[in-house]
């Protein structure tokens, strides 16, 4: 239970945080007061707060070693480990799947998971992908998006970055689903807790250090541009979970994503 509780309280903790609120324009103001709800972000004061904390530890911390990890292992060790990372996920991805009223999908991550754990050597290549089963999108917060539970005000959680209060729920949500919460106390157990987590964070960076680069450089609010192109990579992925409509076969069959 130890292990669940750590990453629950500080959660809890950050969003009993948001306490700084933008302040609402009057209706004397109609354009002020309509890019403020469209912009759905009351809590902004705050969140840029946080975001500056992140962007400090993603400059001195993060990002450098995110850099060096690309420059000193070779591409295709990185691959290997991304494919691993990803195959160790796959429990909480078909529950996720499953959730959502999507059981072609679910159907796709269970032959991913015995394809690539078994052919693949543990998940390091991705073979199903080349037979019919390719990786898609699937988490807690895209679930609770297909119940009809809106997402509300958007939040930048230290550490987490960009959300919001139905993602936060579904990311503790994908936490309790994990298998590898409930493993039990001990030094091996933190141990692997604690390399998984690190190393899922260096991998996902450094497969975006370009295009987080470039935001930086040239956005005038990067802050506002990473709410904004969080905002559409949700969308869509919410969006293609609710239009596979692919029917419903025998699990070992591949069927392409419609």
């Amino acid at each position: 239970m130890r292990p669940l509780m750590n990453h629950i309280l500080p959660i809890a903790f950050l969003l009993g945080l948001l306490a700084g609120c933008a302040k609402q324009p009057p209706a004397s103001e109609p354009e002020a007061l309509e890019e403020y709800r469209q912009t759905n972000d009351p809590l902004e004061p705050t969140n840029r707060v946080f975001y500056a904390i992140n962007d400090k530890l993603d400059t001195y911390i993060l990002r450098p070693v995110a850099v060096g990890y690309r420059k000193v292992v070779p591409e295709r060790v990185r691959t290997g480990v991304h494919n691993v990372l990803q195959n160790l996920a796959t429990p909480i991805r078909l529950a996720d799947d499953m959730a959502q009223g999507r059981p072609r999908r679910a159907g796709d991550t269970t032959m991913r998971f015995l394809i690539n754990t078994t052919v693949g050597v543990v998940g390091i290549f991705d073979f199903a992908k080349n037979w019919g089963y390719p990786a898609h999108d699937s988490d807690a917060g895209m679930a609770f998006a297909l119940w009809g539970i809106p997402a509300g005000p958007f939040l930048f959680l230290p550490v987490l970055g960009p959300s919001s209060p139905r993602d936060a729920a579904g990311f503790g949500t994908d936490i309790v689903l994990d298998p590898f919460t409930w493993l039990g106390q001990g030094a091996a157990t933190t141990a692997f807790g604690w390399s998984r987590y690190v190393t899922s964070a260096v991998d996902e960076r450094s497969r975006h250090i370009d295009d987080v680069d470039s935001i930086k450089k040239t956005a005038l609010d990067p802050y506002a541009t990473f709410r904004s192109l969080y905002r559409q990579h949700r969308e869509s992925q919410i969006r293609n979970a609710a239009e596979d409509h692919r029917a419903t076969v025998p699990v070992w069959f591949a069927q392409p994503a419609r």
